[in-house]
């Protein structure tokens, strides 16, 4: 399958370069466009709609800090990004309208293979959720 519209799930930590660097191979090698989106759930669905902060540079979705960091990750990228969703709320809830309205075909996100998550996976409500391919990157972690 030849992808177009890769939509890349970020968090808010430095795992999220691994998510990066493996979506801007892929893209390279699909001639595909790529899109990055982070939603923070921590405070229930503050904004309804997400924002895209390209377009939209005025308003601030999240917090100060989280938005320092999101604006970071593209900083570090030598890749086109064509829309940069920034929201508040469950992904999983937001995804197939999202990936409509988007004309995304390949979702990649992380999975953090620690013990927290193999009691609670956010990546399975994805890969619940999602009408399009996904490609889920393992993310080494501590086992306690």
């Amino acid at each position: 399958m030849q992808y177009q519209h890769i939509m890349v799930a970020l968090e808010l930590s430095d795992d999220s370069n691994i998510l990066i660097e493996r979506a801007i191979f892929m893209a390279k090698q699909h001639n595909a466009d790529i899109s990055f989106i982070h939603l923070d759930g921590s405070h229930g669905e503050i904004y309804p709609e997400l924002i895209d902060i390209h377009s939209d540079t005025n308003v601030r979705p999240v917090n100060e800090l989280a938005m320092k960091k999101l604006r970071s990750f593209e900083a570090k990228v030598d890749f086109p990004i064509r829309h940069f969703l920034v929201g508040t709320g469950n992904l999983a809830n937001k995804l197939s309208e999202t990936i409509e309205n988007y004309r995304v075909d390949l979702l990649l996100c992380g999975h953090h293979q620690d013990f927290w998550s193999k009691i609670l996976s956010y990546s399975r409500q994805l890969i619940n959720r999602s009408p399009v391919d996904i490609l889920v990157v393992p993310i080494s972690g501590d086992d306690f």
